[in-house]
């Protein structure tokens, strides 16, 4: 039986390391791009360093995936793994902004058992067990009940003319936040057309479903993890009552954009 209390402080210290060199709190920080478009900086790192070691403590049988981390195919053998993002969010994290979080799921045969964040700059802790409820602050969470797609409100800095009957509001750079928003009835969808990882939404997605979300991938499929390929297309998180008109209204955009990637991995 995993220790909860335990993953708790060692998700806050990691939390706290990161935070330690946050330029928003004054710190100074090392930062560069792993690849053209992809910043990485030396508290990612750090955190990664961390987790990877303290976890692996607390769940020495576990398997392990993080963003930071090359990838070893021998959790595929795994029933349990460490699902890690040491820092979600690091454009914000580097311009000194608050929308960033350190992101620690346990995966279970596939999927979620355990999600947590820690967001230290926004003074927020968030949390799940399958089955068992979510919770922000010792708060139970509660997701949107939107019953209109008509007026949605996502987190987004500006939207595309397909959906401008959405409203928009806060976008921090955090997917996993994002998420989180539905989970807490401050946003009614998450909607993402690309392709992402599982390290970026696995502690967030158990949060938005056991808030009571509808979580899928963008063609409205459920999601898996500890895959071979650890991608999905895309990522849809809604109220309940909308996700169907989320999926209907979306479907053209991710057929059209996950084609190009899907024939790319089919011939090797």
């Amino acid at each position: 039986m995993i220790d909860h209390d335990r993953l708790l402080e060692i998700t806050r210290e990691a939390g706290r390391i990161a935070h330690g060199q946050w330029p928003g709190a004054g710190h100074a920080l090392d930062a560069w791009e792993k690849s053209p478009g992809s910043p990485v900086c030396s508290a990612d790192l750090e955190v990664d360093a961390y987790l990877r070691r303290e976890l692996g403590r607390l769940l020495p049988a576990a398997g392990w995936l993080s963003e930071e981390t090359a990838d070893n195919p021998d959790r595929l053998g795994r029933d349990l793994i460490w699902l890690v993002d040491p820092v979600d969010g690091t454009r914000d994290f580097i311009r000194g902004r608050k929308g960033w979080a350190v992101s620690v799921a346990l995966i279970s045969s596939g999927r979620p058992l355990i999600g947590m964040l820690c967001a230290p700059a926004r003074n927020e802790e968030w949390s799940a067990v399958a089955g068992r409820g979510a919770w922000r602050n010792g708060a139970r969470l509660r997701a949107s009940t939107r019953k209109d797609f008509i007026g949605a409100r996502i987190p987004a800095d500006a939207l595309a003319k397909e959906d401008c009957d959405l409203v928009t509001v806060e976008k921090p750079n955090s997917i996993a936040l994002r998420i989180a928003m539905v989970a807490a009835d401050e946003a009614d969808i998450l909607a993402t057309l690309r392709w992402g990882f599982e390290w970026d939404i696995g502690a967030a997605a158990l949060i938005a479903r056991e808030a009571g979300a509808a979580v899928s991938d963008a063609f409205g499929n459920k999601l898996a993890y500890n895959k071979r390929d650890p991608r999905a297309f895309g990522l849809l998180v809604t109220a309940p009552s909308i996700h169907a008109d989320a999926v209907e209204h979306l479907a053209g955009r991710a057929a059209t954009l996950s084609r190009p990637a899907a024939e790319a991995a089919a011939r090797g």
